[in-house]
């Protein structure tokens, strides 16, 4: 790995500017997807998924069977389907934690509060083939569940043989998840956010994907709403002489072999683990298999070891960058958490590895990236309901205050506002 000084801000500005989403070729292959398949509903969805996917559904439709989703299920063996039910059963404890309650503030002969609601109808987004991660399925339905969204949908991609992905069609079963469509793609984005014959319009679209995925989230966002456009996955890593190089090392390859475009960065204040951890990338590298190819290619462009002076200044590095994931590997990890503040999230410790949140802490691991984490946040309860507020006045509370309307909005201008408060007094 590139070992540079801080002062060296070529790589910082590579990381700021880095994005998947700049491509005109992409971006009209989706236009394109994204207006057929708003004109033609499922015959485009069909004629899609035979041309990218060579698979033809036009006889079995797009639904996944209920007979489908129990033969999938009966090919997981017991130790696996425990491992997946713990795992969402920790995402369910922490995000329970998360839901809120509306509020009423009594006035007397006036009230005003907040109702929570949650949406109607949401879609999941479940990649599939090399990018097939049934934990996407659990981090990204169990936030709508709690939240109490009435139906969830599922998009996901077939292989070859017209199935779904076991572990996909499974772990959705373990979670109580039974309406899932053989569609991937920018089209499987169009479908939910448009609505065709057999997929109903969503209000809402979650779930990670490729840059054609992305793209058409980005597109259609007004039509519904979207979680994010996520970007290449990235963490930080920000150690000092008590880190074990094998371990950071690990770490930032388990990022890196996600996508080529993935950044993996240590801040480090020591030279010698610099050295150490640049080796052990090396070595560890030749070890991964079908992964290999991304890891190489995310080391050599996308990643890098930053030397600095001192933890605080890795701190401050950090924060400009805003980094998806963040790993303090230093001793005494809880004396600089508050000094963080953009990240999507952050592990503590030597022994709390970015993979520990990817599937089973409990946080979820639909975070920001690509710097967006100094606006926005992890995916949760939050983003499956609404807030309404509501307000109640009496003949008589109105009347105390009309006045003081009917001038407020005269000053902007808007003599129809000040009517509407004032009428309701002109026989007084």
């Amino acid at each position: 790995m590139k070992i540079i000084n801080s002062n060296t801000n070529k790589l910082l500005d590579d990381l700021l500017n880095r994005s998947q989403l700049d491509s005109a070729k992409e971006q009209a292959t989706v236009d394109e997807i994204l207006n057929t398949v708003h004109a033609s509903g499922d015959k485009a969805l069909f004629d899609y998924t035979l041309k990218f996917d060579k698979v033809d559904l036009s006889k079995q439709g797009l639904l996944v069977s209920r007979e489908e989703i129990d033969e999938a299920y009966s090919m997981l063996d017991d130790k696996t389907i425990q491992i997946i039910r713990k795992a969402a059963e920790n995402i369910k404890i922490f995000h329970q934690m998360q839901k809120r309650e509306g509020f009423e503030i009594d006035l007397g002969d006036s009230y005003i509060g907040q109702r929570i609601i949650p949406m109607e109808r949401i879609g999941v987004y479940v990649p599939g083939g090399r990018a097939a991660y049934p934990s996407s399925v659990l981090m990204n339905v169990i936030p709508a569940q709690i939240a109490g969204v009435k139906e969830i949908i599922m998009c996901t991609p077939p292989m070859s043989d017209g199935k779904v992905y076991h572990m996909t069609l499974a772990t959705a079963k373990i979670i109580g998840i039974d309406k899932i469509y053989k569609i991937g793609g920018a089209q499987a984005i169009g479908a939910m956010a448009y609505g065709t014959e057999t997929i109903p319009k969503v209000n809402k679209i979650v779930g990670p994907g490729n840059i054609y995925v992305a793209l058409a989230k980005k597109q259609v966002f007004g039509h519904v709403g979207i979680d994010m456009v996520a970007g290449p996955s990235e963490v930080l890593i920000i150690a000092d002489d008590s880190a074990e190089p094998r371990y950071v090392a690990a770490d930032l390859l388990s990022q890196a072999e996600h996508d080529p475009m993935a950044a993996s960065i240590l801040i480090t204040t020591s030279k010698k683990l610099a050295e150490k951890v640049s080796k052990e990338v090396d070595n560890q590298i030749n070890n991964l298999q079908s992964t290999k190819n991304n890891a190489i290619e995310s080391i050599k462009n996308c990643s890098g070891i930053i030397l600095v002076n001192s933890i605080d200044e890795g701190i401050d590095i950090a924060n400009k960058i805003a980094p998806e994931h963040l790993e303090l590997a230093v001793d005494n990890p809880d004396k600089y958490l508050e000094k963080i503040i953009n990240a999507g999230s952050v592990f503590l410790g030597h022994y709390s590895p970015e993979p520990l949140g990817d599937y089973f802490a409990g946080p979820n691991h639909v975070l920001p990236t690509l710097s967006t984490a100094k606006f926005s946040s992890p995916l949760g309860v939050d983003d499956f309901v609404k807030r309404s507020s509501v307000i109640f006045y009496s003949k008589e509370k109105l009347k105390g205050v009309y006045k003081d309307i009917d001038t407020f909005a005269k000053l902007e201008g808007l003599d129809a506002h000040a009517n509407s408060v004032s009428i309701r007094f002109d026989s007084e």
